[in-house]
């Protein structure tokens, strides 16, 4: 989906005050970050790091490119293989990519420019490819609906250990977390239930590892959720970087990296410590190792920052924040 006009307006300003800004982790390789150099993805809008092959991270474009999805050396930023899924009618606005149990990767055409102008949106599952080939593969087609009426959403996310699926709606002021059935119907119509608020306007989301935490991010910041069998409860704020069009999230194959990716031709993408992870910086810190590298401006990278980031971004910035300040008691 096309981001709001304060995204846009968010995007203009970052575009030459990030230029400026002292090197980042996206400079580096594999989990300490990349940038994805196919001219092919120019809106990068979902990120999952493989389960079969180290190092390697599967992506997508925005609407309009067709049935395909990108598998993206994190050491070179080079796509090693295009898949083509077949077996799906023409996708309408990918917006998610999700691994889950038993290596099955499912894409989630689930975005509404219109917020709700569909009665309907899809998943497709595929099982990952063992080798990395440009090859078409049959993926199963899902039809999904929400319990209460249609919606916009960018994030969809497997569940480890059940393999369950859930969706989180983009809401500018707040959306929910939908559960799905616990088996998802090929032939028949599957329905997403809210069961949970998340106080976030968000673009994307991802399973740790293990299960045990969940990764929200928006455009402005993000919050880090224990999962606790479904009844999230809220943990903290995640160390967003600064990102053109920040659209998407995925947790390193090892967990203890958090890759965030943006939109865009050459897009990077930026590794953070995970929050309570191994990355955690000492208790004087406050936060990751990253968020102790990091002034006030929120940049990327440390030292010295660029005022531009400061001067540009900071109304934006604190129009974000000021949702992720929201307690988290709303009830859906």
């Amino acid at each position: 989906m096309r981001p709001r006009s304060l995204a846009l307006l968010a995007g203009v300003l970052l575009t030459g005050a990030l230029a400026a800004a002292p090197a980042s982790a996206a400079d580096g390789t594999g989990d300490k970050g990349f940038t994805i150099k196919d001219p092919r993805i120019a809106e990068s809008s979902g990120l999952a790091a493989s389960h079969l092959h180290p190092g390697i991270y599967w992506t997508h474009n925005d609407s309009g490119d067709g049935p395909y999805i990108y598998a993206v050396d994190s050491a070179t930023g080079k796509t090693v293989a295009r898949i083509t899924l077949s077996g799906v009618g023409t996708p309408r606005d990918v917006e998610a990519i999700s691994i889950g149990p038993g290596n099955q990767i499912y894409v989630g055409d689930i975005g509404d420019n219109l917020d709700g102008s569909w009665p309907y949106v899809w998943i497709y599952r595929l099982p990952e490819p063992k080798k990395l080939v440009d090859q078409t593969v049959r993926a199963t087609q899902y039809v999904v609906k929400y319990s209460n009426g249609a919606r916009n959403a960018e994030s969809l996310i497997v569940q480890p250990r059940t393999g369950r699926v859930y969706i989180i709606d983009k809401k500018e002021d707040g959306g929910h977390l939908y559960e799905g059935p616990a088996t998802l119907s090929p032939t028949g119509t599957n329905i997403f239930r809210p069961i949970a608020a998340v106080d976030l306007w968000a673009t994307d989301a991802a399973f740790s590892p293990d299960g045990t935490q969940l990764a929200v991010r928006g455009y402005f910041g993000g919050i880090y959720y224990a999962w606790n069998g479904g009844r999230i409860k809220r943990e903290g704020r995640l160390d967003v970087p600064l990102q053109k069009q920040g659209e998407s999230v995925s947790y390193s194959a090892d967990g203890t990296k958090l890759m965030y990716g943006s939109e865009g031709a050459d897009s990077p993408v930026q590794a953070e410590d995970v929050p309570g992870g191994s990355g955690k910086a000492s208790p004087s810190g406050g936060g990751s190792s990253a968020a102790a590298s990091k002034d006030d401006s929120g940049s990327v990278g440390g030292g010295a920052k660029v005022g531009a980031v400061v001067l540009g971004v900071a109304v934006l910035a604190l129009f974000g924040l000021r949702r992720l300040r929201r307690p988290s008691t709303r009830r859906h």
